[in-house]
């Protein structure tokens, strides 16, 4: 590495980015303390299914509702006061939640309220930091700062938050409640001490409306002929990781007879697969590209939920785990990088947050689906439909290669130039 690209590197680590990052993962660590203390909670307030489902079911809701309209808003505002502006939002509503259970004041209504509106302000905050990233970094160095960023989301969240919550709840019922609302707050304080300027973006037409803005990034995912097939791809996967996630439990402790810990060892392996993406992802792109990495994690992930549905046993599944997280974590982080590369400053919160609705909206009807066909055929079968989604997913991927000529870049992994929508 030249070592004017190390200097720049790490400029950007110590300045923006750096503080972006430790914001990242200080909410991470928060969202997995709520997000493991949330159905724990309201199994003390009531025993219907149905309500404690409702309030894990309004986590995903909002995206569905408001994830369109947060893309447009995140295009019209200064990204970075957005974002501090609804971390110290959702850091006094979580505060005062977790008073109102060390008071004995809450109820299921109040959980539910609480995930909805929590998840409401969340599609203005993550578009809004899809648009401000690459205002922080070069163009060279997205896709480096994406995978530091998701891999310090996974630690702070899959290796850091959830253990923590037992120890929390034991201290206390509002503990976990009250650290989160910390973690937000500070966050926000790292946030609002970034030092960019506001974006610079042409006058709106007379007239403009949100609706007419959204759909105008839509009209623009839909031209490009790469970010479209990233987009159905991602819509896809996301259908046969619902049917995976809702089920897993089931083919472990069911068709493999595993138990409970057997279900503990199956997600380690899948956490240590996706950091060791996020650490070593870059060699893959650096040898193959961008996009043909995309492509790779996808046939990749095919042959594990393969493996995972064919082979009953637990070492076997495991392996697969670790290889389907390792490539899954390529995949998030190249369709991430491309979408950023290819889409208009301008129209960035708008088209990123097409991505995320269509891919909260696929998990549950992938669950659903999950849930169907292990009923029907047996608890390994949603492993085999997952397989089928990702299989429609690469299909959809093989137009994008044709749209972009592939360009390795000795400062960064591997960088895309546009030569053709």
């Amino acid at each position: 590495m030249a070592v004017g690209t190390g200097d720049v590197r790490a400029s950007a680590w110590r300045g923006g980015f750096g503080r972006l990052w430790s914001a990242a993962v200080l909410s991470s660590f928060g969202d997995a303390l709520r997000t493991a203390a949330l159905p724990l909670l309201a199994a003390t307030l009531t025993d219907r299914p149905l309500l404690i489902a409702a309030v894990t079911a309004c986590g995903y809701l909002p995206w569905i509702v408001f994830g369109l309209l947060g893309g447009a808003v995140a295009d019209r505002v200064d990204q970075r006061r957005a974002m501090w502006t609804v971390d110290a939002v959702r850091g006094v509503l979580v505060a005062a939640f977790a008073l109102a259970v060390a008071l004995g004041h809450a109820s299921i209504g109040l959980l539910i309220a609480l995930a909805f509106a929590l998840t409401t302000l969340q599609t203005l905050f993550d578009n809004a930091s899809t648009a401000l990233l690459p205002a922080l970094v070069g163009p060279t160095e997205l896709g480096g700062a994406n995978a530091r960023l998701m891999t310090g989301q996974r630690i702070a969240g899959g290796l850091l938050g959830a253990p923590a919550v037992p120890l929390l709840l034991a201290a206390e019922a509002a503990a976990p409640f009250a650290a989160d609302a910390v973690t937000f707050l500070l966050a926000a304080t790292l946030i609002a001490s970034l030092r960019t300027a506001p974006p610079e973006r042409a006058p709106r037409p007379a007239g403009s409306t949100l609706r007419r803005e959204i759909a105008e990034g839509l009209r623009a995912l839909i031209r490009d002929r790469a970010l479209r097939g990233l987009c159905a791809a991602t819509a896809l996967c996301n259908i046969g990781m619902g049917a995976l996630i809702a089920t897993l439990v089931l083919l472990v402790t069911g068709w493999l007879d595993a138990g409970n810990t057997g279900y503990a060892l199956a997600m380690t392996a899948y956490t240590v697969g996706s950091l060791g993406g996020g650490f070593a992802g870059g060699a893959v792109v650096a040898r193959v590209g961008r996009v043909r990495a995309v492509l790779l994690a996808g046939v990749a992930q095919i042959a594990a939920l393969l493996v995972m549905g064919l082979v009953r046993h637990q070492a076997a599944l495991c392996l697969a785990l670790a290889v389907f997280g390792f490539m899954g974590m390529v995949w998030n982080v190249n369709t991430t990088t491309l979408m950023q590369q290819r889409t208009p400053a301008e129209l960035l919160g708008r088209v990123s947050s097409a991505f995320r609705t269509l891919g909260v909206a696929g998990a549950p009807l992938g669950a659903l689906l999950g849930g169907v066909v292990a009923t029907a055929w047996g608890l390994n079968t949603p492993v085999l439909l997952a397989a089928a989604f990702f299989v429609l997913s690469v299909l959809a991927l093989i137009p994008v290669p044709r749209a972009d000529v592939l360009v390795v870049d000795p400062h960064d992994d591997s960088t895309t130039a546009h030569v053709a929508r």
